[in-house]
């Protein structure tokens, strides 16, 4: 992509966005930085972006200047439909996110994961996996590293592994990643995607630019992800089917039955993650790593090495026979599912957040015999309420804060129960994202006495 002297327009100043303008900036283009908060508001340093010569248009939305540009690179968080967007379409300005920008620089091929639950232990998983074959792997996109902060570092030999949301596939148009996956579908963001049909059109488009050189791994246990299509090679896992031709589980031994390998890999058992969705994410991150070419050994350790990612059902401490584990990850119910589906303990639960639409009876169902006490937070807190009295279950109270939260939780649980923050909702309405809910909560729970 030659951007120099484009008159170029990011939207938003979040790290990708920042890590867009600055890698336009250096190719020549003429970059203008927009965000809808003034200046005063925004966490990032404006000193340095303009004195490298990046204009600002910050405390409004764009609407007046979109028509003055060559190209915009938007915020995976701003919707699609802004009037603004639809200004610039209309006038045949192209808008494209910044993993497809990225993408335009990329020597070297890509692993790309999405899917509603597990994307960011997975691509972590992939990641070392990677990196133990290729040492100078990049592990980048919504997991929290912009593709193009790293993107200029990259050789031709090199590998990318990124995790892509739906909101990032929306704008993105030729990325077309030498591996893809997406690990399962459930309803969420249908706030933002209005329909489930829209929502899987976007998970199956990570694949919609692949050739039969490519490789389109999915979970053969989702009715949904065995549908998908593409013109790649599709390559399946399964927990809970024997596969003619993919990777399964066989009793709790992981076993690769692909081109012309048919053994077991190792013991699950053996991980250091744990419950059924770690062995769904091992499976699929093994099939990732042999369709890349790595030798079945390097596979083999860095699954058997890895430990949970920050926010994934993270182990925070353990105190008077309490365990905490934080699971702020869990946006959306199937994710607190697996986490509930997961503890070995009996649960103190910590949930609620911001309101994304969601049905929260199948979460609400998944209590009996695991959950011993719910603590609710979070504008939608009421609504679960009405979930759990519909549902019979009675053992619940609302807290004003995370903090609160924390003191209730401790407060309810006895020596040998475990707290688990796992919200099953964003966190938009308490704080800036899931990563800042869980480090409050490792906090709260660090200050207990």
């Amino acid at each position: 992509m030659d951007v120099k002297n484009k008159k170029i327009l990011v939207c938003g100043t979040a790290r990708s966005g920042v890590a867009a303008a600055k890698l336009l900036n250096r190719r020549g283009a003429a970059v203008t930085l927009q965000d809808l908060k003034p200046a005063e508001k925004l966490d990032v340093s404006l000193s340095s972006l303009e004195t490298d010569g990046i204009s600002l248009y910050l405390g409004h939305n764009p609407d007046d200047i979109i028509t003055d540009f060559d190209l915009v690179i938007i915020s995976p968080g701003i919707p699609m439909e802004l009037p603004f967007v639809e200004k610039a379409k209309n006038a045949g300005v192209p808008i494209i996110g910044e993993i497809e920008l990225a993408y335009a620089f990329c020597p070297c091929p890509i692993t790309a994961v999405t899917g509603t639950n597990g994307k960011t232990t997975t691509t972590a998983l992939i990641g070392d996996i990677m990196k133990a074959y290729k040492p100078h792997t990049a592990v980048v996109g919504n997991i929290g590293e912009p593709f193009t902060e790293h993107v200029e570092a990259l050789n031709a030999d090199d590998w990318v592994v990124t995790e892509i949301s739906s909101f990032q596939l929306e704008s993105t148009f030729s990325f077309r990643p030498k591996i893809s996956l997406v690990l399962n579908i459930t309803p969420d963001h249908l706030d933002r995607h209005k329909t489930m049909e829209r929502y899987i059109e976007l998970k199956q488009s990570i694949g919609k630019n692949q050739t039969k050189d490519d490789f389109m791994i999915l979970n053969a246990d989702d009715p949904l992800c065995a549908q998908l299509q593409t013109a790649a090679r599709r390559v399946f896992f399964s927990r809970l089917h024997e596969l003619d031709e993919g990777f399964f589980l066989n009793g709790r031994m992981l076993h690769i039955r692909f081109n012309k390998t048919d053994a077991d890999l190792l013991n699950v058992d053996k991980m250091n993650i744990f419950g059924n969705h770690s062995i769904e994410n091992a499976l699929a991150a093994a099939a990732a790593g042999f369709c890349a070419g790595v030798p079945m050994e390097t596979v083999k350790q860095a699954i058997l090495d890895f430990k949970a990612v920050e926010h994934r059902i993270e182990f925070t401490r353990e105190l008077n026979g309490v365990r905490f584990y934080n699971d702020s990850k869990a946006t959306n119910t199937d994710a607190a599912i697996k986490a509930i589906q997961a503890m070995r303990e009996p649960i103190i639960l910590i949930g609620g957040g911001y309101d994304k639409l969601a049905d929260f009876s199948s979460w609400v169902k998944t209590f009996e015999g695991r959950v011993k006490h719910l603590i609710l937070m979070g504008e939608v807190a009421e609504k679960i309420a009405d979930t759990c009295r519909a549902c019979n279950f009675t053992r619940f109270e609302r807290v004003n804060s995370l903090k609160d939260a924390v003191d209730a939780a401790y407060g309810k649980a006895e020596q040998g129960d475990c707290v688990l923050l796992s919200p099953a909702c964003a966190s938009w309405d308490m704080f800036d994202n899931y990563e800042q809910r869980g480090r409050l909560f490792k906090e709260f729970v660090n200050l207990l006495p």
